[in-house]
């Protein structure tokens, strides 16, 4: 029988985590250097991910910085091919990347909202059939779509008014649904995280429009914090899940229990 500790430990595992340069995504990453596992950033700006990855060295981590375009399936083989370089393996896909357009559903350009799911959904779904090949090989593998509560529910225009952002995260969600049944032969364990309201450079200019609207509505009163996505990432990249997959866990102070 293993130990807690041994069954939360990465060491020795690798970890790609896409848009792990800044907010969550570097949250995230964190915390799986901290458990132990070698990280690959990744993210279209190299000067950020290479930023990201010093810092990770400085705590003891191993780390490489890639510029990528997940959208684009050859950038993706590259990153792989370089991953799979330095370290030799992959076990750990998080799927980060991601972004929004706000508009109101009948303004909304349609060149904004091919943007935005491409990026939110297609790739995800190129980056984890990409490197879900070299799970396959070796019969194991963890991958983490980063969703949201905007694709479990609609939400209120005034605050969050992003019909393509909430699409497409629904999409995600049911992504790893299927993509868990379809890989659970293949010992690959996908599951999906939900945050809730986290503040970020992306959203900080939002998140200071709507302040009192956005704590309101979570029930213990508050945005996420820098520490609140790491023990989630930790567990779903670790052995201590490997009886979970398809799940789907927000992580959002109470906000869909509301």
């Amino acid at each position: 029988m293993a130990t807690i500790k041994q069954l939360m430990s990465l060491e020795g595992r690798v970890s790609v985590v896409t848009g792990g340069a800044t907010g969550i995504g570097f949250q995230m990453a964190t915390g799986l250097a901290e458990a132990g596992s070698s990280i690959v950033i990744c993210s279209r700006k190299l000067e950020n991910c290479e930023e990201a990855a010093h810092k990770l060295e400085a705590i003891g981590a191993k780390a490489l910085a890639v510029g990528c375009d997940v959208t684009k399936p050859g950038d993706v083989e590259a990153m792989k091919d370089a991953t799979l370089k330095k370290f030799g393996r992959v076990d750990v896909l998080v799927n980060n990347a991601g972004r929004a357009w706000v508009a109101p559903p009948e303004d909304m350009p349609l060149d904004r909202w091919q943007q935005v799911m491409d990026l939110n959904i297609t790739a995800p779904f190129i980056c984890a059939q990409i490197l879900g090949r070299e799970m396959i090989k070796k019969k194991a593998g963890k991958i983490i779509n980063i969703a949201s509560i905007a694709g479990l529910r609609g939400r209120d225009p005034d605050a969050y008014n992003s019909v393509v952002y909430a699409t497409s995260k629904g999409a995600l969600v049911n992504f790893t649904r299927d993509l868990a049944v379809k890989w659970a032969q293949h010992n690959i364990h996908v599951n999906c995280i939900c945050p809730g309201f986290f503040v970020t450079p992306l959203n900080q200019k939002l998140y200071e429009r709507n302040k009192e609207k956005i704590n309101r509505d979570i029930p213990i009163g508050h945005t996420g914090g820098r520490d609140d996505l790491k023990g989630i990432a930790v567990l779903l990249a670790s052995e201590a899940s490997n009886y979970i997959t398809g799940a789907i866990i927000p992580v959002d102070g109470g906000s869909v229990a509301w």
